[in-house]
């Protein structure tokens, strides 16, 4: 029995929960359409090139969380759900899980997504534990600032210690499966990295350093 840690974005999903997020709320109307577009697909260029700032995203990507009541936020999120992220949950990432969960393992999930669009596709995959980047709450309603540190490259394996001091739990024949050369810190803190339809840089990486290498898109 160990942990078995799951990247969400690219890697469980065929596609990146925040981008998709950002895309969403223009095709609804809620941001603007050209200005809010652009910068959301420069941010997810910087994210693939390994050059994001995180603190500018988050600033960008949390403020339609402050933006709007939470009861249209949640009713948002559950059609972004069910109609942009079901389609892109992988057979294959199913199957993968549930052979984790069959042989006993601790099922977690970390990604630097935030909590509010993320929870609903760790429940759905069955995932009981997740780790993802918080939006701040204040009086019921999310102030557009992130609690604690991002769950993104160093700050994964800062988050990940954390959690694991407070379940007791340790890396011993731990898993960590991702797509993308933002996570080698974290990769490189595993007893099994898995590099999952990666990157060119993860996989460079992952070749260098005799790491599996795992598609599950067939």
């Amino acid at each position: 029995m160990a942990l078995a840690i799951f990247d969400l974005d690219n890697t469980l999903l065929a596609g990146d929960s925040d981008h998709l997020w950002g895309q969403f709320l223009v095709a609804q109307g809620l941001e603007d359409g050209t200005e809010f577009a652009r910068t959301n697909d420069a941010f997810y260029r910087d994210y693939q090139e390994g050059s994001l700032d995180i603190d500018a995203f988050l600033r960008f990507s949390l403020r339609p969380l402050r933006d709007h009541p939470p009861e249209l936020l949640e009713s948002l999120r559950a059609r972004f759900v069910r109609e942009c992220i079901e389609p892109l949950m992988l057979p294959a990432a199913r199957a993968l899980i549930d052979r984790h969960r069959a042989a006993g393992d601790t099922l977690l999930i970390i990604t630097a997504s935030n909590t509010f669009i993320t929870a609903p596709t760790a429940a759905l995959f069955g995932v009981p534990h997740l780790i993802a980047t918080d939006p701040e709450v204040h009086d019921g309603r999310f102030t557009g600032a992130v609690s604690g540190i991002p769950s993104f490259q160093a700050g994964k394996v800062a988050r990940l210690e954390v959690w694991l001091a407070a379940q007791g739990e340790s890396l011993a024949g731990s898993s960590f499966y991702s797509d993308s050369h933002n996570d080698l810190p974290l990769l490189e803190r595993v007893d099994r990295p898995v590099a999952v339809d990666p990157d060119a840089v993860l996989r460079e990486a992952a070749l260098a350093r005799g790491w599996d290498i795992l598609s599950l898109r067939g």
